[in-house]
């Protein structure tokens, strides 16, 4: 690495008995220096979740496995942090999809939920997904969804990530 900084692999957050464990591509840069998930200055995660009405306040990155106790997990398809999900490379994905399969039927939380439908297409293969529940789970008894991306860089309109992550709430 060219620079000063020092980047971490992101360790799982996770548990049994999960209500939701949220699955990103992988950490940014400012996750990895700090050790915390969607700690991007931009990334618009932690408000959304507070208000889809999935967190009582708006939580704060460091906060991020705090949320075990009131049943959320946090992983992703690739541990690696980087500046964007283009820097990924196919073995990566290769590997961490069968890393998060096997996460995913071990844990088995009531529902995976997929932060990006580029992360989901990565993960099963599936292309031209909607939003929302996915009508084939990959691990069984356990619900495939898909919320927009959270990152400052995704073009939808607020709102309209935010009625997403309200069916969220709806099904958990």
């Amino acid at each position: 690495m060219t620079d000063n900084h020092s980047f971490q692999v992101l360790p799982d957050s996770i548990a049994f008995g999960l209500r939701v464990l949220f699955i990103g591509y992988n950490p940014s840069l400012t996750s990895g220096e700090i050790g915390h998930n969607y700690a991007g200055r931009g990334n618009r995660f932690w408000r959304l979740l507070h208000d889809a009405g999935l967190t009582d306040y708006q939580v704060k990155p460091t906060e991020d496995r705090e949320l075990l106790s009131i049943g959320y997990g946090f992983t992703n398809i690739v541990s690696r942090p980087t500046r964007r999900a283009d820097e990924i490379s196919r073995k990566e994905y290769a590997e961490g999809r069968i890393r998060l399969r096997d996460l995913i039927a071990e844990y088995r939380p009531k529902v995976a939920c997929f932060v990006g439908k580029g992360v989901y297409e990565e993960y099963n293969g599936h292309r031209n997904i909607p939003w929302g529940v996915q009508p084939d789970s990959a691990v069984h008894g356990v619900i495939d969804f898909v919320a927009p991306s959270s990152s400052g860089l995704v073009r939808m309109k607020y709102e309209e990530i935010l009625e997403i992550y309200k069916l969220l709430r709806q099904i958990i």
